[in-house]
């Protein structure tokens, strides 16, 4: 489920909630006994160990559940349902694979950072189908919870980029380790006027995930690098944010007042994203596979 809460003018945050819990009771799966010919697949795949094999098919056995949906997908017969994944939300499979593997191999290959955008806003329906694919990342057990914050208003995605370099600058003041390279970019930026943050992107997708989640960072990255993907499929372009996410997971306030994040989330990723201006003709290359067999 999507719900979209407009927190100032063209800045958007963005919930995906996931399956509502329901009472963890021990009455958590059903089974179609007609239909259910005791395969036990739903008890191999459970992550949790949740489901048990009796006389009269799988059973819970503790309530460990996290919603993946596993057993049901699993199931031959469409035998199973879950009151936490319910057979009713899962999609059938047309095919699988879905891709074969050349076309997959050119897909993801084909994939590169953009940081030239083309001066045209990119339609909020658009925006909405990059988060909506990015909600179907795996997060850590199934926690799911990452929070997106949109923004496409020029002059806050202006005040961002000068938040970010003026905490640069402090970090070259402050002697960091990163001083040298920050130093490069601060003085293009106010010698040329030109966004070496945000790259004149004209939109910015910042994804937040609860501070007392242990693994909201990754989860937030698999959802981004999800969208980073499928936005070539939506004529899009993308480019990771790295500098505005260090300049959020340092704590630098001043970028945080523009964001106005609520209190129990913090900033755990950001990637730009609007409509290349330039068509790129080679896939990218990369260094020699680096292997260890043990």
């Amino acid at each position: 489920m999507l719900n979209v809460m407009l927190i100032q003018k063209n800045v958007y945050i963005l919930v995906f909630s996931v399956f509502p819990r329901k009472d963890d009771s021990m009455d958590l799966v059903s089974v179609n006994r007609e239909k259910c010919v005791k395969c036990g697949f739903c008890i191999n795949v459970c992550p949790g160990g949740v489901l048990g094999m009796t006389s009269d098919g799988p059973q819970p056995i503790n309530r460990a559940c996290i919603r993946c949906g596993h057993c049901v997908a699993v199931c031959p017969e469409d035998a199973i349902d879950n009151v936490k994944a319910p057979i009713a939300d899962q999609a059938a499979v047309s095919k699988f694979p879905v891709l074969d593997a050349e076309t997959a191999y050119e897909f993801m290959r084909s994939r590169r950072s953009v940081r030239c955008y083309e001066n045209v806003e990119v339609p909020r329906e658009k925006l909405l189908q990059l988060l909506e694919i990015a909600r179907f990342a795996p997060s850590a057990g199934n926690s799911q919870s990452v929070a997106y914050v949109v923004v496409t208003d020029k002059e806050k995605l202006k005040q961002l980029t000068e938040a970010t370099v003026n905490w640069m600058a402090k970090e070259v003041e402050n002697g960091s380790l990163m001083g040298q390279y920050f130093s490069g970019v601060i003085n293009h930026y106010r010698e040329t006027g030109t966004d070496v943050i945000l790259r004149d992107a004209p939109a910015l997708i910042i994804a937040t995930a609860p501070r007392n989640l242990a693994r909201g960072r990754d989860n937030s990255h698999f959802a981004l690098a999800y969208a980073e993907l499928y936005a070539t499929t939506l004529d899009l372009g993308s480019c990771w944010a790295g500098f505005l996410e260090g300049c959020a997971a340092s704590g630098f306030q001043p970028l945080l007042d523009i964001l106005n994040l609520p209190e129990s989330n913090h900033v755990t990723g950001a990637i730009m994203v609007g409509y290349p201006k330039y068509t790129y003709r080679r896939l990218p290359n990369r260094r020699p596979l680096n292997v260890t067999w043990l």
